[in-house]
């Protein structure tokens, strides 16, 4: 029997450019007139989640190696983790706007965090990168998955680039509030395979229990 394919996610405005630019652009005026670093996207407990789980992997991941955060935001992902040592960071997201934020709150938090305005589904700024240990990636995916004009194929460019990305013994950690535990491993088969499932809040409705997001991490094929 044939596997049923993926069905696509609903387009919506959360899959634009232009929408995280006009947020980052208020959120940038809110940082500078309150300090409020702004809102955290979905599940604010998944980013201390994450650094519990990386903090553990100790014979795979050194404080000094190359981690990079794919749509970093307001960057405070990172800022947790220069806070925990970590010392080898790199954030990055196509929203000029919220790198202008990342930097203003890490030279405010004192921490060094390079921060980059780059665009995953362009395979130059992809190079233009390197490699890391660890790829993170909280929501961006998501985004790409809403983009109004053909997703499905920017979702392959997204999966091809982060491939590139990724060291050949790295670790690719992956949380979505849109795409299931096994939506997210048939998507990403070709090119990564499952290496463990971090565990997040579930649910139960009708007698099926679920999960709010859903975190993987992946190795490279």
């Amino acid at each position: 029997m044939d596997e049923k394919p993926i069905e696509e996610l609903e387009s919506s405005e959360l899959g634009t450019k232009e929408y995280w630019e006009k947020s980052y652009e208020t959120e940038i005026q809110n940082y500078r007139d309150h300090g409020d670093v702004g809102e955290v996207w979905f599940d604010e407990d998944s980013q201390l989640r994450i650094i519990r789980w990386i903090e553990k992997q100790e014979a795979l991941i050194c404080q000094d190696d190359p981690i990079i955060d794919l749509g970093c935001g307001n960057g405070m992902m990172l800022v947790e983790m220069a806070r925990e040592g970590y010392s080898n960071l790199t954030g990055i997201d196509y929203s000029p706007k919220a790198v202008e934020l990342a930097q203003a709150i890490s030279k405010d938090q004192d921490v060094h965090i390079t921060y980059k305005v780059a665009d995953l589904l362009d395979k130059s700024n992809v190079t233009s990168l390197g490699t890391f240990k660890v790829v993170h990636d909280k929501g961006t995916y998501d985004a790409i998955s809403l983009h109004p004009e053909d997703s499905k194929s920017m979702r392959q460019i997204y999966i091809c680039n982060v491939h590139q990305l990724l060291q050949t013994d790295g670790l690719f950690i992956l949380t979505s509030c849109n795409w299931t535990q096994m939506e997210l491993v048939k998507s990403f088969e070709e090119h990564f395979s499952l290496h463990q499932v971090i565990p997040t809040p579930s649910f139960t409705f009708g007698g099926a229990v679920g999960n709010v997001v859903t975190s993987v991490v992946f190795k490279k094929k």
